[in-house]
């Protein structure tokens, strides 16, 4: 018989980083629009561009600052959300730097070369900035659950944001939404980054509050009704959307906040009554404010029969350009600087590049940016779904939710499913508010992540660690 001994190390289990996977897949979100840049250049003007370079290095070296940080300081978060949000990013770019060529082009033959102002460099400049928001959110936020120590400051921060536009002197009215402060000779949105603000006191406020609310009195149509006081949360929230929709003509930001809240709600109480009446709710508030309110009335006409007012309200004109965009496009699209959706006008590189999209890629380039964003919000479902606390859980599904929001109010508005709202498509349309929000959200998303995937501490090591075996010959 012979004696053997082993030694046994305790402890967790190592689980993958995944960061190579992430500069790999970082590599090809920031070629692909350096390509991209490069077709736009040889069919306009039939040469290489001469920003490419300085276009292709601008955006690498963002990518590689944020790819660096993270796998110092976010080791095991998703390997996706950074390189999906870069190519969404960097296509951004180059949709604005592309629809800048035309007014160039057109103001060089008529010798007005001097009145034409870019705005791709200025969305480069948001961008850095927005990267810098994401690697500030990875620095300073060591631990999202902090963030539920301020609940209620975050509720009072919002509703500053969102009263802003409102001030006089400090708001401004553009194109009837008042969503705008002038601050330094910039414009910014307070809306877009109310949104996360909101996220974070819905998630404290209904991870307290869920049982209660989860409660039901009775049921009816195979429905469980809430009871009575419970309502209060939704009819108040109910409220602030329509007050926003009222005084600041806002349809888009009014649908983003109560869906989030409703989402939200949903998932924290499990009660399928909540979607119903949210659905209801956000129905009746919207048909009462369009009945007294032009702004939003006209957006509705310009839904239900662009053609019938094109020739006296701009939404309706607008709105027929951005079908016949889309109709031209068919199904591979004109291709790369070969469309004509720079005719809708200012709105063509803010809330209707979207119309580029369809109208130069075709409809398949416009079912690879809905893909891109669908792998976005799956990622921070799955983060969500990850998480071990609470309150993470809320927040990662709140700004999921969010986002799955903006995207579809804005993608459904320019495709005519729904009311044009005003809002700008998440990293590619025209506004630094919007691109700095939302890195800021990617950011967040991954410290959660990077939460919920980094494993245990090992435990201390026992004098029962070192175990005698015994094997037979």
């Amino acid at each position: 018989m012979s004696v053997v001994t082993n030694t046994t190390t305790i402890g967790a289990i190592e689980a993958p980083s995944r960061r190579n996977t992430e500069l790999a897949l970082l590599a090809f979100a920031v070629v692909i629009p350096v390509f991209a840049y490069l077709n736009v250049g040889l069919a306009l003007d039939g040469e290489v561009p001469s920003g490419m370079l300085g276009y292709g290095l601008g955006l690498g070296l963002l990518a590689g600052v944020a790819h660096l940080v993270m796998r110092k300081f976010a080791p095991y978060a998703d390997p996706l959300l950074l390189p999906l949000a870069t190519l969404l990013n960097g296509m951004g770019l180059v949709l604005i730097w592309r629809l800048d060529q035309s007014p160039r082009l057109i103001a060089t033959s008529m010798r007005l070369y001097d009145s034409f102002s870019p705005d791709a460099p200025n969305q480069m400049m948001y961008s850095a900035i927005g990267i810098a928001m994401f690697v500030g959110v990875l620095l300073l936020l060591k631990d999202h659950r902090v963030l539920q120590r301020y609940t209620y400051i975050s509720m009072v921060a919002a509703l500053i944001l969102l009263l802003l536009p409102l001030v006089p002197g400090l708001g401004a009215a553009v194109y009837g939404a008042k969503i705008w402060i002038n601050v330094g000779g910039f414009s910014i949105q307070p809306g877009e980054f109310a949104k996360i603000v909101l996220a974070v006191f819905f998630s404290g406020y209904l991870m307290v509050k869920r049982d209660a609310l989860a409660l039901a009195s009775r049921r009816f149509m195979g429905l469980y009704l809430p009871r009575g006081r419970d309502l209060g949360p939704i009819l108040t929230i109910w409220a602030v959307s329509l007050l926003i929709l009222i005084f600041e003509n806002d349809l888009g930001t009014s649908l983003l906040f109560f869906g989030m809240f409703v989402i939200m709600l949903y998932v924290a109480t499990e009660r399928t009554s909540w979607i119903v009446m949210g659905l209801l709710m956000s129905v009746a508030g919207a048909v009462g404010v369009a009945s007294f309110a032009g702004h939003v009335q006209a957006r509705v006409d310009a839904w239900a029969d662009p053609f019938s007012c094109a020739e006296k309200v701009a939404a309706c004109d607008q709105m027929t350009q951005v079908l016949m965009s889309f109709g031209s496009g068919g199904i591979l699209g004109t291709g790369l600087g070969q469309g004509n959706s720079d005719l809708i006008g200012f709105a063509a590189n803010s809330d209707f590049i979207f119309a580029t999209v369809g109208e130069e890629l075709g409809l398949t380039g416009v079912m690879a940016f809905l893909l891109l964003y669908g792998l976005i919000i799956e990622r921070g479902v799955r983060t969500s779904l990850a998480a071990r606390d609470p309150f993470g859980k809320l927040l990662a599904m709140g700004l999921s939710g969010a986002f799955a929001l903006q995207v579809f109010v804005v993608a459904g508005g320019v495709m005519g499913l729904i009311p044009l709202t005003g809002m700008t498509m998440p990293f590619l349309a025209y506004g630094g508010s919007s691109v700095i929000a939302n890195w800021a959200l990617i950011g967040i998303l991954i410290r959660i992540s990077d939460t919920a995937r980094r494993p245990a501490p090992a435990p201390a090591p026992s004098p029962d660690a070192e175990m005698t075996q015994v094997v037979r010959p």
